[in-house]
């Protein structure tokens, strides 16, 4: 073999190793390529979710932080009306007794120009304030006493005492209704609650009795609850959503199906132990189990879709979101154009479903936040419209996320819970007393009534 031989070969092996370095880096490359384009949609989303608080999405707005605009924004269209109290709305305001508790008379004895006497001139005048307070909290101690006696025949009768009194020291039935609506109406944890019978009353109170007084009371309501879960699984139109409940510092699930006039609450430790035997139609937040109910219709909570349509109009600059935005605000004022309403609601869809076709596909995923809504929106439209062809089917869910939301207060008060049991019990007491509460009855006096 010559010199140009092996000089050519040699060029050949230079060719042939610098060829593989190049397909190497080609390789290389479109890896750093699609990593930085997960990336590049990585960063994407993050700043979207940064972005989104209370008024554009289900965060709740105590999440929204010092730093997120303090003045509230809300979904729907300004009035034509002022904010406060209209022309001609009567006020309310603390009106004088005409039966007051106690009379203080301030006579007056002397004339203050000549200062002769006035004691046998007559009133020409009286001028009434009056000063609301209560009286200074003290316990009262009431003794019962049984009385035995001996007949001429040898025979001796003892009296009885009432039915609710069954121990020589007892707690009556105020000081346990107290307990039960300071608990379970304003959240007061046991350990607070014991300080404030201490500090306002000077009676000390064990927690373990405070428990007691909470599951006795809830078995003595049970039977009502019961009976309120009945007539909501036959009413026309509820309510159901649920909640993370932490027991035993676990997370569980708090669910509840209500109305305007009842409320009733279970405790799974799973979320999807739904309710069975319901009619009608359910309103929710469209989370998928819900549809597995069967024999039920189905209405959509439209504040969660203007705070999705909002985010998408806002954080991407979707056009269509801001249009169906307002036709959903618009058609839950105007009604009997159903066909109109609907034909520019299968337009927005369309006109949407084009604006995404038009976009480049993302990489490592199918579609777009707006484009799964679209979609959403499109194959659920009946569900979705349903407050517009069932005049008794509400625009929201608001009614459920407002029976859910002091529950999450009692939550953010106390903790959690230490048992299931305990958890079911204020679950229980606390389905009795809003179911009592929409009734329009004062729930410390119907918490007494149960008591006797």
């Amino acid at each position: 073999m010559d010199i140009k031989d092996n000089y050519i070969k040699e060029l050949e092996t230079v060719v042939e190793s610098q060829r593989l370095h190049i397909m190497q880096l080609e390789s290389t490359n479109l890896r750093l390529e699609s990593t930085i384009l997960k990336l590049e949609q990585r960063i994407t989303d993050l700043e979207r979710r940064l972005k989104l608080n209370s008024h554009t999405s289900n965060k709740p707005p105590s999440s929204d932080g010092l730093r997120k605009k303090p003045t509230p924004v809300s979904l729907r269209s300004k009035g034509l009306l002022p904010s406060g109290g209209q022309l001609g709305h009567k006020g309310s305001t603390l009106e004088q007794e005409p039966i007051p508790t106690e009379i203080i008379s301030h006579p007056v004895t002397t004339c203050q120009a000549c200062g002769l006497s006035l004691a046998d001139a007559a009133i020409e005048k009286i001028t009434k304030r009056q000063v609301f307070d209560i009286p200074d909290p003290k316990i009262v101690v009431t003794e019962h006493q049984v009385v035995s006696k001996r007949c001429c025949c040898g025979s001796t009768t003892t009296s009885c005492f009432p039915a609710t009194i069954t121990a020589p020291v007892q707690y009556g039935p105020r000081i346990k209704s107290l307990a039960v609506y300071l608990m379970n109406q304003q959240f007061i944890p046991e350990d607070r609650l014991q300080q404030l019978f201490k500090d306002l009353f000077s009676l000390p109170i064990s927690t373990a009795t405070l428990a007691n007084v909470s599951t006795v009371f809830a078995d003595k309501v049970s039977n009502k609850q019961t009976a309120a879960l009945e007539a909501l699984k036959l009413s026309p139109v509820k309510h159901l959503d649920e909640t993370g409940f932490r027991i035993g510092g676990k997370t569980q699930w708090l669910h509840v199906i209500s109305n305007q006039n009842a409320t009733y609450y279970h405790v799974s430790a799973k979320r999807g132990h739904l309710l069975t035997d319901l009619s009608g139609t359910i309103v929710h937040d469209h989370w998928k189990p819900y549809f597995t109910i069967p024999d039920v219709q189905h209405g959509l909570c439209n504040a969660h879709h203007l705070r999705e349509l909002k985010a998408l109009e806002e954080l991407e600059g979707e056009n269509w979101a801001a249009r169906m935005g307002r036709l959903l605000r618009a058609s839950n004022k105007i009604k009997g154009a159903y066909d109109r309403i609907s034909k520019v609601y299968d337009r927005i869809i369309k006109d949407g479903l084009a604006f995404h076709d038009l976009r480049p596909p993302l990489e490592g995923r199918k579609k777009r936040t707006g484009h799964n809504l679209l979609l959403r929106l499109q194959s659920f439209k009946e569900s979705v419209l349903k407050f517009y062809t069932d005049p008794i089917v509400p625009f929201t869910n608001n009614q459920a996320e407002q029976d859910l939301r002091m529950m999450k207060v009692k939550q953010k008060i106390s903790g959690g819970f230490r048992t299931t049991q305990g958890a079911e019990c204020f679950a229980t007491i606390r389905g009795f007393i809003s179911t009592k509460v929409k009734q329009n009855l004062n729930a410390f006096q119907v918490i007494q009534a149960e008591w006797g």
